[in-house]
Order: C-alpha cells, then structure tokens, then sequence
C-alpha cells in the first residue's frame, strides 16, 4: 500500500497584517473627513409674541434635515428636541416653533446641529431668546395679554413674580389652578377647553402667598362670524337694500374684535357709526342684481352671496299722510306715496282696523291705490287705523306699516233694549232691562221711556225714567183686562233719537199657576248645564231667568234668551257667587204671556253651612234621650244639605253615632244610656263638609220616677175609661137592665085574693135541708149556715124523726108578707101591735129559687116603727125577725139561740115560733129611700126571689164569712149596682 503524501500550509508574514491595517486606519480617515455634514452658523432667533411662535435661522451648507433642541436656559429642561426639515431661503435654512407658553414667560436657549443620515455635525452655540423673568425685570406681569381665543381652545398663562415675592396661586375666573414652575420667578397653568366670554372678557390673577393680589390678565373667547339669509330688495324702485341675519353671537366685543361688513366691497359701518350697533343693513344705490357680502372679525371671515331682478324683490315703503272722514256706519280712508313709481304700480293695501271690542284687517287691490272705504263700523265708537301695501304682482313682502291715526264714527239712535217682567202673585211686580252697553247705546242715553198698553185698547199708560233706572214697579190690579193680556214696551233714547220699541206680554194670573217641580242643577265646567224639551208654543224662543232663591219679593233677576231652535244651555254668569242658592227658571216665549215650563235650583259652589243646627234640645225618655233640632234657613245652608251627623262629645274628641242621610230628620233616639251626664253635636253636613255643630247636655235622672208617672197615667186613663163605659151604661141603663136583668112577669091567678092571707105550709124536701146547729161558747147574734153534703143529709134525715126540714115538693107557698097590688111589690111592714104570726094568713104563691147566695153580709129585717134590731146584734130568723135562712143549721133539741135584746117592744112570741125553713123573713124597699130607713142595706145578687117581687133573698148576717171577718166589698158594689138598674122602674 502506498503511504499518503502531507504538504504543510505557508505562514503569513506578521509585519504584512500590521501594515494592512494602518491603511485600512488611514483610508477612514480621510473618508471621514470629507463627508461629515457643516455645522450650522449664525444661528439666529426671531419671535411672534403674539402667536407665540419661534423663527429659527442659520447657515449650515448643504444639509437640508437637522436636529433642534430648545430648553428653558434657567433650568435646563428640555422644552422641544426633535428632527426638522428647514427651508432654504437665499442661502440661510428657516424654521417657526409655535409655543404652548407664551415666549415671554422664561429664556428659551437653542441648538442645532447638522444631519445627513446617520451622520451629524456637532451642535451650534447656544442661541438665547431671553424672557421677561430676567433680573433686569424686577416687577410683575402675566402673560398671554388681551388675547382672542376660540371657544375650547387650550391656553397656557404664565405669572412673573417681583424679586423676593413668593408664590400663591393663579386664579381663572373663580377657579385656582394647578401651576408649573418654569423658572426661578415664572409659574404657568394651563385651561383646557375654554367657555366664552362675557361682553368684558375672562380675567386671569396671579397672587402671592399673602394672598395679594400681584398681576393678572384678560383673554376673550368668542367664535368667527357666521351670517346667513343675505336679501336684497327695493323699496323706490331704484336702490337695493341688503339685510342679513346675523347668525350665532361671536361673544366678541369691542371696537378691535367685532365683525365688519363688506357688501359689494364697500363697508356697510359708517366712519361715526358707534361699533356697539353694527347693522344688519346695507344699501346700494343702484340695483346690481348680484350681490356679495363679507363678515370678518379676528378669529376668522365668512362670505354670502345673493341676486335677484327688480321687479321680484319689491317692498313698498309706508304710505304717508293718513287722512279719515267719518260717518255714523262707515269712513273714508286716504294716503299719499312717497315716490311717484308707485303711481302705476299694482297694489295690495292692508288697513287694519281696531277699537275697544273690535280689531280687524282688511284688503283692498288697486293701482296706485290712495283711498279705501271702511264700511260696517259702530256708532259713537272710536277707531284707531293704519296701512301697508305690497306688489300686486309677483308679491315678495308687505312693506312697512305707516304711521297710525284715530278717528272716531258719528253718533246714532240706540238698539232695542232687552226686556224682562217679573210678577208677584198680587199682580204687582217690575218691568225690567238691561243696560245697553256703549257698542248698543250708539252714543250717551239721555233717558228710557215704559209704555203699558193693553192690545184691544187704546188705553196706555207711559213713563219716563233716567238714564241710570233699570226697572220699573207696576201695579195692574187697576187694568186688568178681560182677556188678561197687558204688554209692557221700553224704548231708549240718546241725541239722536228713540231705539225701537221692545215689548214684552205681562201675565195678570201668577197667582193661579201652579210651579213644576224644582229639580237640581249640578254647576260643572264653569257653568250650570241645562237641558229641557223642545215646546210648541215657543215662537220667539226661550228665557232663562235666575235669581238668588233666598230672595221672595221685588228681586232682581238676571236672564238670558235663547232661540227656539235651542233645547239646551251652559248658563254662565261672572255674578255667580259661592255658598248661594240659585233658582233658574225656563219660560217660553210667544206672543202670549211667557209660561213658565221648568225650574231648578243649585249652587255655583257649595260649602260648609254657616250656621249650625238651632234649637237643640235634649228629652229624656227613660233610659233613652232623644234629640231633636230645628231646621237651618236656607240662607245659611250654603248647599245641598244631605243629612246629619250624631256626635257624642267626650272632651275635645267627638264619637260618631249615627249618620242620618235624609235632611229632612228633625230628631234622633240614644237607646239604652245608663244613668250619667251626656253631652251631644249635631253637625248637618253639604258636599263640602260639616257645619261648626250644635252642642247640648244632659243629666240623666232616674226613671223610677218616671215609671211611677207612668203607672199614674195609666190608672187615670183606666178611670176615665171606666167613668165613660159607666156614663154610657147610665145613659142606656134601661137596654142594659132589659138585656141583664129583665124584669119577670107577675103572676096571673084566678079566684079570689081579696082575702086574709093564709099562713104558708112549708113541707120539708129531702133535697133542701137546713139544720141549725149550735156551736159551743154560740153566740145569740152570730148563726152560721152549714151545707151538708146529699149522703149526710140522707144519714141525718133517716137518723133524726122530729127535726125541722126544707122540702121543695109543693108547686104552692103562701106568702106571708105581701099584699099583691098596683103598685110596685114592697114588703109588707106590719104595725107594732100585730105579730109576724097573724101576717101567715096569706094567699097562696108559687115560689121560684134562682140561686142561693151565701154572702159574707147579711141584711137585718127592717121592723116597725118601735120594733128595730140594734146595729151590732142583727135579728135573726131565730129570734122572731130573722132573715132568709136556706139551710140554716138546727140547734139542740128544746134549745134556741137568744134574741136580741129589744130597743121598745119585745117581738111577740109568734115570731120566734118559726123556727124552720123561713123564705123570705127579712125584706127590704125597692126604693133606695126607703132603703136607706132600713140602715142602708142592699139585697145581695143571686138570691132567691118570689114570681111576684124583685127582691132578691139574702144571706143572714151571721154567715161564717162574716163571722170570719170579711169586708162589705162585693155587697156594697152590688147594691150600687142594683140601685142603679132599679132606678129604671117608674
């Protein structure tokens, strides 16, 4: 194998890389010291305080970019550094730096050096703009000064301090700003987006820290003129005359910062224009047809243009030298022109018209028109007139108004007045109208005149009256007419003469109609609305009359009327007063009478009434208390009252009791009240609230008095009751004795009566038993009758043989006592020497029993005149006198009961021999005389009696209820009684 071949590589000679790099070294060199840029020489520096703008000059060969930096000398701060691009003017590079402070605020030193790419030449000497801070300027300033902004620009204000004055603050307007130092006596703030000024500008100050006042400034923000809408017309017919808007308000004033106006480029202020009324006005002699104008102030300038031929573009000037004729109706109108084209120009004039009620334009068209007629104008009425004219063909405005004249028409006869009656139910009442108003009197009322005059008559009656009487009384009672019809004419009168008559038909019957139904009115919208049916007899039309409702007699009234064609009105009067009731009312009018047809009442607005419920009064009614009250006059209600309220007053707080919604309650029951003091209120109450309220107390006495008044009232209307149904029996005594107790027929017996009565046979009946027993420690003066059961009275009948019985077998008895007669039936009363016993021999009778009564009294047996039992020990049927004795108990066998002892005689022994069953042994008159001899002794209902007499049989005086004490009650009542249906007998 063959072994490779190695070849070394040369060395580089170290003296050849030194020598390379020397020229490499040599070779920049000179390369850079022929394309390195100039320096920039004479450096020179201008300033625009007033724009605060920086001019920087200088030489600096062919270089056309450089590099600026500006600093504040003092401080050194850099202000601007940057890169620019100079002009070159006649050999020297030129450039402007607009400052953001204003350049006399603080030194500013300047350099600038050359660039070409990346290469840049060393920089220049420092060039210095001095400021207004230097030592050399000891005193104070502010900075910018009187300068004009736009409104939201940004403003820089610098403040330079005196030597040795210490800083404050900087104040705009009324604000303290933040300030920057700038330099050892220069602060600076700045206000961004700045308002507008007022007419005297925005003030700035600077103060010190004492708070001293030590500089200021004023700038004036505003904006550059905007007009608009430049015109041109004529008015000659020759010249134009230019007028513009103004537009938005520049807020800039004074002579060197308001807008000027140029048209056509000659100046439209005058050189002794005052600057504070610049116009909106220019003129040009001659019409041009193309029109330019040019509004400039110191932030800027705007321009209008305009054209236009003559005959488009004409505005009349004013006519002059107005003149009036005037009439009563019309007046003639007159003028002058001021240049003599318009003699054949076509024109439209405009006269407006206007018064005290009237204010009208009217137009008239005429060539060269000079004169116009107004027509339809007032009596006695002052006018005051002027005009305006424009082109009749190819209008564009109305020209100026002339100057305005007064003229005033003539005077006239006055309208018919409107006339009204009112009557009064008497036939006396008042012819009224009113007033006419200056429009209708056509000039001052002397007087009116009232003629009453009847249709069918020639009889008329007329009075005059002033000038200031709206009314006049009258009294028809004395022309009254057959056909009741009376019409009432008023005429007015002034200078130049009577109105037309106005007449009005009287009714002479007020008093027989009859008034429809009052219904209510509801005011709304400022005025009563009324509504009604349309009527027939309506020719002339309709009345609404209204007057004050509280008004009864020779009232005023107020009306209004309607044509026939109206079913309705918003009745509205400025006389309408609040809390006053007003009744309207409807008439129809014709050629008859006016008839009343509706009628309301109501109220404009109501309120609270002005007087509270009178009268209130307080009863108490056991435990209740009923209040009661009177009624508010009308006049007072002052609304519709719509009831009342019940109050019960606790102190200064009022409890609700009741609410009464009907008005028309006079009264009110508190049910159920314990025994304590109360106190009241009533309010009545209208829509718009309560009245103040009435108030009244109460004690509360005890009702057992009252109950026990009660009770008295009731026993007295029961007596007088009974006192009448007694007056009325007494009255009809004979019916009711007929209807009760009719009187029973006497006995028709045949044979022979003229005979000695007979003693009467009494068989004892098994049926009818009377024993007569004696009780231990008896009493002679008191018997007892004892019924004895059917069974005992068996026992007794079948144990006893020999005891006296009552039998009711025989259909015959004789009577003993009697003597039948024509006169009424007495007892017989035998004299004092004849005994009971010869009385025996009687004729014989039937005897009928209605009924025996055992009373608790008894009657004693009314003897002769020297035979009368003692008042505390009655006769009995025992002791020879006695009385009816049914069922009288027996005593022991052999043994009677002692008489009485005798006042005269002795009985004779045939009267005690009696000793059984004894009808009738005791009698009495029926006469109440003769019974009043007896001791006043009545005979008892219910007892026996004889088919001959009406004498009832009684009880002795010794029954047990007697015995047991018992009053003479029921026999007293029951003698009165008989006494009274006897006293019917003849």
């Amino acid at each position: 194998m063959p072994s490779p071949s190695f070849n070394p590589r040369p060395k580089l000679d170290p003296s050849l890389i030194w020598l390379f790099c020397v020229l490499l070294g040599l070779c920049a060199i000179h390369t850079h010291g022929e394309d390195a840029p100039a320096v920039p020489l004479e450096v020179s520096l201008s300033a625009n305080t007033e724009r605060q703008q920086l001019s920087v000059s200088w030489l600096g060969g062919a270089s056309t970019t450089f590099d600026v930096i500006i600093l504040r000398t003092e401080f050194n701060e850099t202000v601007f550094y940057g890169t620019v691009t100079a002009d070159q003017v006649s050999g020297r590079h030129q450039w402007n730096w607009t400052s953001v402070e204003p350049l006399e605020c603080t030194s500013l030193s300047v350099r600038i050096r050359s660039r070409s790419g990346q290469t840049t030449s060393k920089w220049s000497d420092n060039e210095i703009l001095q400021g207004m801070d230097l030592p050399q300027y000891k005193g104070s300033d502010m900075y910018p000064k009187d300068h004009v902004l736009r409104v939201g620009a940004n403003t820089t204000f610098c403040c330079i301090l005196p030597e040795r004055a210490l800083f404050g603050s900087i104040r705009y307007r009324d604000s303290v700003m933040n300030a920057k130092r700038l330099s050892r006596r220069s602060y600076a703030i700045t206000k961004t987006s700045q308002e507008h000024s007022s007419v005297t500008g925005t003030n700035v100050f600077c103060n010190s820290d004492q708070k001293i006042l030590l500089t200021g400034t004023v700038v004036f923000v505003g904006y550059p003129p905007l007009p608009s809408d430049l015109v041109c017309e004529t008015q000659d017919l020759t010249s134009a005359v230019c007028q513009w808007n103004r537009g938005r308000d520049t807020y800039l004033y004074g002579k060197s910062r308001i807008t000027y106006y140029t048209l056509n480029g000659r100046s439209c202020i005058k050189d002794n224009q005052n600057w504070h009324t610049i116009p909106t006005v220019c003129s040009v002699p001659q019409w041009d047809g193309n029109w330019t104008l040019v509004a400039k102030n110191p932030l800027g300038q705007y321009s209008l243009t305009d054209s236009a031929e003559l005959r488009h573009r004409v505005r009349p000037v004013a006519p002059a030298n107005l003149t009036s004729v005037s009439h009563a109706w019309n007046a003639t109108l007159k003028w002058q022109w001021q240049y003599k084209s318009f003699d054949s120009l076509a024109l439209i004039c405009q006269v407006k018209l206007a018064s005290q009620w009237l204010t009208s334009t009217r137009t008239f068209p005429g060539v060269g028109l000079r004169s116009v007629v107004l027509l339809n104008l007032h009596p006695d009425e002052q006018f005051t007139v002027n005009v305006r004219c424009g082109a009749q063909q190819n209008f564009w405005k109305w020209g100026d108004w002339s100057n305005t004249i007064t003229f005033k028409t003539n005077i006239d006869i006055p309208e018919a007045p409107d006339v009204w009656v009112s009557m009064d139910r008497d036939n006396t009442g008042q012819v009224m109208w009113k007033p006419l108003t200056r429009r209708q009197s056509h000039g001052a009322i002397t007087g009116y005149e009232v003629t009453l005059w009847n249709p069918e008559d020639t009889m008329q009656h007329t009075e005059t009256v002033s000038q200031s009487s709206y009314a006049v009384r009258i009294n028809l009672t004395h022309m009254a007419t057959a056909n009741g019809k009376i019409v009432a004419s008023v005429t007015a009168k002034n200078r130049a003469g009577l109105s037309p008559p106005s007449s009005v038909a009287i009714p002479l019957s007020v008093a027989d109609v009859e008034p429809p139904a009052v219904s209510r009115a509801v005011y709304a919208d400022g005025g009563f609305p009324l509504s009604w049916q349309s009527d027939a007899n309506a020719s002339c039309g309709y009345v609404v009359e209204w007057r004050d409702s509280s008004c009864l007699q020779n009232c005023s009234p107020d009306w209004t009327k309607l044509a026939s064609e109206n079913t309705n009105i918003s009745l509205q009067s400025g006389n309408f007063l609040p809390g006053v009731r007003y009744t309207l009312s409807l008439y129809s009018c014709s050629s008859e009478a006016p008839e009343l047809l509706q009628r309301w009442q109501g109220y404009s607005q109501e309120l609270v009434p002005s007087s509270s419920v009178p009268h209130l009064l307080t009863n108490q009614q056991q435990s209740d208390i009923q209040l009661s009250w009177g009624e508010i006059p009308w006049v007072k209600r002052r609304g519709f009252l719509l009831g009342y309220h019940i109050y019960l007053s606790n102190g200064s707080q009022l409890t609700l009791l009741a609410n009464l919604s009907d008005p028309s309650s006079r009264s009110y029951t508190v049910k159920g009240l314990p025994v304590c003091t109360y106190k009241f209120t009533v309010k009545a109450y209208t829509s718009a609230g309560e009245d103040t309220g009435s108030t009244a107390s109460i004690t509360m006495e005890s009702y057992t008095d009252w109950l026990i008044l009660e009770i008295l009232g009731s026993l007295g209307t029961m007596t007088c009751f009974l006192v009448i149904v007694t007056f009325i029996c007494y009255k009809k005594r004979k019916w009711v004795k007929k209807a009760f107790y009719p009187d029973i027929p006497e006995p028709k017996l045949a044979g022979d009566w003229s005979r000695r009565q007979g003693p009467l046979d009494v068989k004892p009946s098994p049926h009818s038993m009377v024993h007569i027993v004696e009780e231990p420690e008896w009493d002679s003066s008191k018997e007892a009758l004892v019924v004895i059961p059917e069974e005992d009275e068996d026992e007794e009948w079948h144990g006893t043989g020999d005891e006296l019985v009552d039998t009711d077998e025989p259909t015959s008895l004789r009577y003993y006592n009697q003597v039948i007669d024509d006169r009424p039936i007495r007892p017989f009363f035998p004299d004092s020497s004849a005994s009971s016993a010869s009385s025996l021999d009687s004729a014989r009778t039937d005897v009928t029993y209605t009924g025996i009564q055992t009373s608790a009294s008894s009657l004693s047996f009314q003897g002769s005149e020297g035979h009368q039992p003692q008042a505390d020990h009655p006769v009995s049927c025992g002791s020879g006198g006695g009385g009816y004795r049914p069922q009288m108990q027996p005593g022991a066998p052999g043994q009677c009961p002692d008489p009485a002892p005798p006042q005269s005689e002795p009985e004779p022994a045939t009267g005690g021999s009696f000793g059984g069953y004894q009808p009738q042994c005791s009698w009495h008159l029926d006469s109440p005389v003769e019974a009043g001899g007896s001791g006043g002794l009545a005979p008892s209902l219910g007892s026996p009696t004889s088919i001959t007499s009406t004498q009832f049989l009684l009880p002795d005086d010794g029954s047990e209820e007697r015995a047991e004490g018992k009053g003479q009650g029921p026999s007293s009542a029951t003698t009165w009684f008989h006494n009274l249906l006897s006293s019917t007998k003849p």
